[in-house]
């Protein structure tokens, strides 16, 4: 069964992964992937995601898929306990994901139950397709994506960050060009989605 956490924030909603987990996630490891963050100017949030996991009592294992060899990230996917993959640019880590084989590892894991969680571009990525998110991203930090199709691992696309500075405007604008155009999950700063198998719930 696939299990899946989706965030805008991390951070902002990291009490939650126990109930997502059903228990309590102390000495478990974490496949750490902050590769969506490069090509952006900070890496605040992802700080504090780390800080968020660290806190809880869980050990981080960084996995930079964009220069890791094939061994590392195949280890780090399938020894640890949990995949998080942090914000940043959603076609970028697509990119990278392919790129690096990543994107099948995670797929092969997520479909035989270890726990996904992403936060923002990590969420996005998780769905059909990200192609809706060009507003928000620029496709520009990732000149070598050929396709926009995403994960599949849900079969909605996870719009973050709606009515939350200083995304509320760009949200609000994707809602009304592509919210017809297919299942569409849209949630703030504060809200999470819990994904177990074919069950959606709204934290």
């Amino acid at each position: 069964m696939r299990r899946l956490l989706l965030t805008s924030s991390f951070s902002a909603t990291a009490d939650r992964l126990a109930t997502f987990l059903e228990g309590s996630p102390r000495n478990h490891t974490v496949a750490f992937i902050p590769t969506a963050n490069l090509p952006q100017g900070s890496d605040g949030y992802v700080q504090e995601a780390r800080r968020a996991f660290t806190d809880m009592g869980c050990q981080i294992d960084d996995l930079e898929v964009s220069t890791a060899d094939p061994e590392t990230i195949r280890r780090s996917l399938e020894e640890d306990d949990l995949i998080y993959l942090s914000g940043g640019n959603t076609f970028f880590l697509l990119q990278e994901l392919r790129r690096s084989g990543a994107a099948d590892l995670i797929r092969q894991q997520v479909d035989q139950g270890k726990p996904y969680i992403g936060e923002s571009a990590g969420a996005v990525v998780t769905g059909p397709d990200i192609g809706f998110l060009d507003a928000m991203d620029p496709r520009s930090a990732a000149p070598d994506l050929e396709s926009t199709a995403g994960l599949g691992l849900v079969d909605f696309r996870l719009l973050p960050h709606l009515d939350s500075e200083p995304f509320a405007g760009v949200t609000r604008k994707i809602l009304d060009r592509y919210g017809d155009d297919g299942p569409m999950v849209a949630i703030s700063n504060s809200q999470a989605v819990a994904v177990h198998g074919q069950c959606l719930t709204i934290l």
